[in-house]
């Protein structure tokens, strides 16, 4: 298979790449800055936020292999803070890396795939683009947006043979912590108490998640699958069950639990 996965230099997509590359698959990875190479992964430079940059990385696999197999959406990056208190700025730039890039990056991958009626789409969404989670709205909203459009996708692209799959993990433990941009004001602080308190319980779960390696996995099966399913959700029991809770309580009722969740 001939694959193409955005943001490979660490956590998730770091971990789908070396999976795929050690199979046999000959992988592209993008990468925004530059960090250790793994071995057989074939680089493109790119940003999600440089139309120019997307074009030229996609137009650089197509021109050496001819096709792209399987497109793994993958890059992003995380906002914390209570939504009144985010500038504009900041929830723009949520919404342009995790959704704008994969509008980005499809518009030149879906031509040649619905050219040859066959091929691919995976997109790596969260257990919170399928429900709101509190001080991470703006990611929440940006996985959401995610969800709609791979919906929409989905049906529109049945006469091309293209599958749309999202997958949503749950906590791995990654860079995605560290690297998350947190509103830190003592004036935020002050107007939410509850706000640190929750922050670090959510952190402190990311740290302890699940090892990328077991997404890779799933991933690499459903590269494999003849006929993927629309959603696979990979997370712990307890994150798995709070989307079952979702479906069936009173929406009262489970935001209730999901406050107390998340100490608020």
């Amino acid at each position: 298979m001939k694959i193409l996965i955005t943001g490979v230099t660490s956590g998730l997509g770091r971990a789908m790449a070396e999976r795929l590359s050690g199979e046999g698959h000959t992988v592209y990875g993008t990468f925004r800055r530059e960090s250790g190479e793994i071995p057989g992964v074939r680089y493109l430079k790119a940003d999600v936020l440089d139309e120019e940059s997307v074009k030229a990385a996609v137009s650089a696999m197509l021109e050496n292999e001819g096709r792209i197999d399987v497109f793994i959406n993958n890059a992003g990056m995380g906002i914390g803070g209570p939504l009144q208190c985010l500038p504009t700025e900041l929830v723009n730039r949520q919404m342009e890396v995790n959704f704008m890039g994969l509008v980005r990056f499809l518009r030149y991958v879906l031509p040649s795939m619905s050219a040859r009626k066959q091929g691919k789409i995976i997109c790596i969404s969260s257990i919170g683009g399928l429900m709101g989670l509190p001080f991470q709205g703006a990611y929440s909203a940006s996985k959401f947006a995610v969800e709609g459009y791979c919906e929409s996708l989905r049906i529109e692209l049945k006469p091309f043979n293209i599958s749309v799959t999202t997958v949503n993990p749950g906590d791995f433990a990654t860079a995605f912590t560290s690297n998350r941009i947190k509103l830190n004001h003592e004036d935020v602080v002050r107007l939410y108490p509850g706000y640190a308190r929750s922050m670090e319980s959510i952190e402190r779960d990311e740290k302890s998640g699940l090892d990328p390696r077991r997404l890779a996995r799933k991933v690499s099966r459903i590269v494999m699958k003849p006929h993927p399913a629309t959603r696979y959700i990979v997370a712990a029991p307890v994150q798995k069950m709070s989307l079952v809770l979702k479906r069936v309580l009173p929406p009262e009722l489970f935001e209730r639990i999901l406050a107390s969740y998340y100490k608020l």
